[in-house]
């Protein structure tokens, strides 16, 4: 019966061929809006490292300002001074840990003709790599000796390797960054984690670093330091560089990785053990507030899906309500239109049951072509959104629909159409064939 049921679909939608298109004109609309702005939340909602959700943690201790919190009510600060980065990393306590930096730093390509060129990179720890599963095409980071020895090495991204080297294995090879030479360990391969869970302060959706280097050699060269930083005391006037790492700054992201929940709880009596011991010489005048949040949990904190976001998905979903009331009255009126046919049926032994299945496969045609037009309509704004905010980079990591979202859109659409055929297709059922029939 079901294939019958699809010829007779393909019938009445052939027999009403403008209403029809109407209809999934008006879901491909809806669906097309609604996707558009869901497909956006959905990228910066992600957590590309979600199979390592209980094993790493974002570090937060409280040492500000006694008289005025980090944020209201009693948020602690979103990243950590070098005192107290340098204090826990020495320790050691974690399976694995890393402290980083964003940096900005000049690379001089080899050749007389070659000029040097500007690039971000990431002063970081040896475990970075590890922790956070960044795959290599070519080599591999450095060892925890080259941060104790102020090594000079580098991993550098695919993409920094393809414009000084040909896409060529370049490990061991030597690169010259701010009249520095380093030592190329490792080139990564393509890894642009969306949002930037393990800084999500400068600009979650900004593409990663193309050089790495090591946390110690950046310390120690002074490197500059190109992200957020936030201070509560002002630095003594002339106290220069080694002033500004003996401050209350904050400008370092650290992370560990703890294996079970009981490491978790380990950690976490040191860090309080910690704050309790600088207290004693004067530091973290506020109440204990330290925290380890996982990747989901951080990125819910620093609040990296917008609310702005929120509010326009609320205004998109009530646009595909109304494009779905639209479809409802031209449902009824499709229906009001056949209702002569539909009491023949009835007359000649057809019940209630298959009528209201023929109407709900039929619907659900529509739906299914709705939808796929609703994903059309959902790259069109996505197009739209990358060309409206075409000055920012990041933009187009934001506006990639993938097979979930594809699978969704259509999946919404023959939602919304059955939804918007029950109340047609019930005043289809329950008419009485009598009151047609005796009219011919």
């Amino acid at each position: 019966m079901f294939r019958y049921y699809l010829k007779l679909g393909t019938l009445s939608i052939r027999a009403n061929p403008i209403l029809s298109a109407l209809m999934v004109a008006a879901i491909a609309i809806g669906i097309g809006a609604c996707m558009t702005i869901m497909t956006v939340r959905h990228v910066m909602s992600g957590n590309p490292i979600e199979h390592k959700n209980d094993q790493l943690y974002h570090v937060q201790v409280d040492n500000w300002n006694p008289d005025d919190p980090y944020d209201d009510p009693d948020g602690a600060p979103v990243q950590v001074t070098y005192l107290d980065a340098k204090a826990l990393f020495d320790a050691g306590r974690a399976f694995r840990q890393t402290t980083s930096f964003k940096t900005s730093r000049v690379v001089q390509p080899e050749g007389e003709d070659a000029r040097p060129f500007q690039e971000e990179g990431r002063a970081t720890t040896a475990d970075f790599f590890a922790m956070f599963d960044v795959p290599f095409l070519y080599g591999s980071g450095w060892d925890r000796s080259a941060d104790e020895t102020l090594e000079h090495v580098i991993v550098l991204s695919r993409e920094l390797n393809e414009k000084l080297f040909g896409g060529e294995n370049s490990v061991g090879r030597s690169l010259m960054v701010n009249d520095e030479s380093f030592r190329i360990t490792g080139v990564l391969n393509a890894w642009n984690p969306v949002p930037k869970y393990y800084d999500v302060n400068n600009n979650p959706f900004e593409e990663p670093a193309q050089l790495f280097l090591p946390f110690s050699v950046a310390i120690a060269g002074n490197y500059d330091n190109s992200g957020n930083t936030s201070c509560w005391k002002p630095i003594p006037d002339g106290a220069g560089r080694e002033g500004f790492l003996a401050s209350e700054c904050i400008w370092i992201q650290m992370w560990v990785e703890l294996q079970n929940e009981s490491a978790k709880q380990d950690y976490m009596a040191f860090l309080d053990a910690y704050v309790e011991e600088q207290k004693l010489i004067g530091r973290f005048p506020r109440p204990l507030n330290n925290h380890l949040r996982n990747p989901a949990e951080w990125m819910k904190y620093n609040e990296v899906v917008d609310e702005d976001v929120d509010v326009l998905l609320g205004l998109a979903i009530l646009f595909l309500v109304v494009c779905l009331l639209n479809t409802i009255g031209l449902l009824l009126a499709k229906a009001m239109r056949s209702a002569k046919n539909t009491s023949l049926r009835r007359a000649l032994g057809a019940s209630k049951a298959e009528r209201f299945k023929q109407h709900v496969i039929e619907a659900g045609m529509i739906g299914v072509a709705g939808g796929l037009f609703g994903i059309v309509m959902t790259w069109f704004g996505l197009r739209g959104i990358e060309n409206l905010y075409v000055d920012y980079e990041f933009i187009q990591h934001l506006v990639r629909m993938d097979w979930s979202m594809v699978m969704l859109a259509v999946a919404l659409a023959i939602v919304s159409a059955l939804g918007a055929a029950l109340y047609p297709t019930w005043r289809t059922c329950n008419i009485t064939p009598a009151s047609y029939l005796r009219l011919q």
